[in-house]
């Protein structure tokens, strides 16, 4: 596997396999769930000392290259958190998409118009690139992320590959769900999570299960 830093430069193309320096890795979205961070940093230190890259290599992020020839992350933010926190320095990743060329309102306007990026912060408010974090150490945290994960697991719905389908549950639960309730008692924020996520308001939601039904 090459491995590029910043002191080097690497040839791009798209499908490329290459490990960056996860301080270099520019986001593409505003927000993560702390507690998936969290949860997600227990798993690593919970990997076998013989599989670390067994473990990395199955959770290669995907990254386009941006202007100034920046790399940034489109998809995996949350694991690329958690092992920033946990002092790892580089990951796997692999490239998709060469748009260097391109200033930088073309740049973004790219990436919404394939579901590249998530321009909202933790109210849910859409926000403009320069309001998009330049490292993933400053990504915010947004708790109704963390809660849609938590429902998610809990079976509330489907794992989707729609982009960015847990943030569309983040957003259905935020309007429905009181900010104070997620903070303080999530646990009773996830029960009722689950009883709003087999209602008939959310079939337009992705892994939308259907209603709920007693055996």
């Amino acid at each position: 596997m090459q491995t590029c830093n910043a002191m080097q430069t690497c040839n791009a193309r798209d499908g490329v396999f290459q490990s960056f320096a996860i301080a270099d890795l520019l986001p593409t979205q505003v927000t993560v769930g702390m507690r998936e961070v969290a949860i997600k940093r227990l798993r690593w230190r919970n990997r076998s000392a013989a599989g670390v890259d067994r473990y990395l290599n199955a959770r290669r992020g995907r990254i386009v290259l941006g202007p100034e020839n920046r790399h940034y992350i489109i998809d995996r933010h949350h694991h690329a958190r958690s092992l920033y926190e946990e002092g790892v320095v580089e990951m796997p990743v692999e490239i998709v998409g060469d748009y260097s060329r391109l200033a930088p309102p073309a740049f973004w306007t790219e990436l919404e118009q394939r579901n590249w990026t998530h321009p909202f912060d933790a109210a849910g408010v859409r926000c403009g690139p320069a309001d998009i974090p330049r490292h993933v150490r400053d990504l915010a945290d947004d708790p109704y992320r963390s809660l849609a994960g938590a429902l998610k697991r809990a079976g509330g719905f489907a794992k989707d590959k729609s982009p960015f389908s847990e943030f569309r549950w983040a957003d259905f639960l935020r309007d429905r769900i009181d900010r104070k309730t997620v903070d303080q008692d999530f646990e009773g924020a996830l029960a009722l999570a689950a009883r709003l996520a087999h209602r008939v308001d959310t079939i337009h939601l992705p892994g939308w299960r259907g209603p709920y039904r007693k055996n």
